[in-house]
């Protein structure tokens, strides 16, 4: 299990009698119970008593509770509140709207709205292409999903899945400064979704496809790209494949090897495990297995589903038939996107020396990353709470502020390359180790590198022409 974390961050409000030792005292009993504490303040202080708000990281609801309890147990302390950090952050949701021009008087008012926007419509009515322009559409990205395949929840439905659409909004303005804004729509049908985005898509400048099931979104996403003159990219599928690639570059670095010659493991062949095996293969990956559920997927398989049937047709060129177990054994690369605990110390300890394991399910892993840390040369996660995160929030930002100041709606492979190579790029060869093979999502530069990079394609395709 994992150990405490900011996202069971909570505060306990405490009365304790006023003497010395009393906030050592509770700092003690919170870690006594296993808490990790994280700040102490005084927030009242009287003549015979005090009050303390201690701050600390839990595992969860009953570790919480535990943690209460033990303080609630010393002579004369009484826990008066328990607050739920995380909550507290959503109550009101994470996103407003601001206005980005002055309404001070009537000459503003005239002009931002009647009559002076009146010859703003008509100019738009007479060419549509200046509403880019002209209006939010511009800077703003529809983030569009029908909750049916959230984080490491499932189908949790709409409402549900509307905090991390927020997330995920705040994300592409605070990286990138897109403005984005959640699109959570109550129908799990194919057609229905298509003609709704199509739709609402005058008023955005593009459209990013978040936790929708798989095989659907892919359909969706395909449809969408074909009908629309915006740019539609599932970040499930595609922005999880460039941070991986980007990821194994420089792991690959580190263990001397190439991706020609490595054998590669996918554990996990929905969306993403889909999307990540079809870059790595347009990289020069030869030797991929990728596995679902019921093991390899191999030629010869009985597949219903087109995009297993593909994987089936340009992957496993030994033919290998087998559980995920068996398949990483002497296994170069793990990439798992699939379920929490699949393998343990033994499969990875059966791996090839200088093993890389990605273990990116969320929120626990293919396996633990300290276990596998003890055979594999190179460990990462989607965790932040352990070294190497591969998260798509170093990707999906800088792409879209990359197509947007490119003012194109085709999104090509060079594209999806060249992201990948910004990020990898962002870790310099003095920096580069087992424990630092992709940038912080903190890295302030990440956007900006990814966005130049799209830009760059798109002028260098357009030279082409």
């Amino acid at each position: 299990m994992a150990g405490p974390g900011p996202g069971n961050s909570i505060t306990l409000r405490i009365d304790a009698p006023s003497k010395f030792s009393v906030t050592s005292e509770l700092a003690a009993a919170a870690a006594e119970a296993g808490a990790a504490v994280t700040a102490l303040d005084v927030v009242e202080s009287h003549a015979t008593s005090i009050v303390v708000d201690l701050t600390c990281n839990t595992t969860g609801e009953e570790h919480a509770d535990q943690v209460r309890a033990a303080i609630d147990e010393l002579d004369g302390v009484t826990v008066r509140l328990v607050s739920d950090r995380t909550f507290l952050m959503h109550l009101g949701g994470k996103l407003e709207v601001n206005p980005r021009v002055p309404l001070r008087n009537r000459d503003d008012l005239s002009r931002a709205y009647t009559p002076g926007v009146a010859r703003v419509c008509m100019a738009i009515a007479e060419d549509k292409s200046k509403a880019r322009k002209l209006t939010v559409k511009r800077n703003t990205i529809a983030v569009v999903t029908d909750g049916t395949a959230v984080l490491g929840l499932g189908d949790i439905g709409p409402e549900a899945a509307l905090p991390v659409m927020e997330g995920k909004a705040a994300l592409f303005k605070q990286f990138a400064n897109v403005d984005a804004w959640p699109v959570c729509l109550d129908t799990k049908d194919t057609e229905e979704i298509i003609k709704i985005v199509k739709a609402i898509a005058p008023v955005y400048g593009g459209v990013n496809l978040e936790d929708i099931a798989a095989p659907r979104c892919f359909e969706i996403e395909a449809r969408l790209r074909e009908e629309l003159d915006i740019p539609v990219f599932h970040d499930d599928q595609h922005g999880t494949a460039i941070v991986t690639l980007a990821a194994l570059r420089n792991a690959l670095k580190v263990v001397g090897k190439k991706i020609g010659d490595v054998r590669i493991v996918v554990s996990g062949v929905g969306a993403a495990g889909n999307a990540i095996i079809q870059l790595l293969l347009a990289e020069g990956a030869h030797d991929i297995v990728a596995a679902g559920r019921d093991g390899a997927i191999h030629a010869g398989g009985e597949y219903t589903d087109a995009h297993r049937i593909e994987i089936a047709e340009t992957t496993n060129p030994r033919g290998f038939q087998g559980s995920l177990k068996d398949a990483v054994v002497g296994a170069d690369v793990f990439i798992g996107v699939s379920a929490p605990n699949v393998l343990d110390e033994a499969d990875i300890a059966a791996m090839a020396d200088d093993a890389i394991v990605f273990a990116m399910a969320n929120p626990t892993p293919e396996i633990d990353p300290i276990v596998a840390s003890r055979h594999a040369a190179v460990v990462a996660t989607g965790r932040s709470d352990f070294p190497n995160q591969i998260n798509n929030v170093l990707a999906f930002p800088g792409f879209f502020r990359g197509l947007l100041d490119a003012g194109v709606s085709d999104i090509t492979p060079p594209m999806l390359v060249a992201a990948a190579d910004a990020i990898a790029s962002r870790v310099g060869e003095d920096e580069l180790n087992a424990s630092f093979i992709i940038p912080s999502v903190f890295d302030p530069l990440v956007a900006g590198a990814v966005a130049d990079a799209i830009v760059r394609v798109v002028e260098a395709a357009a030279i082409k022409e």
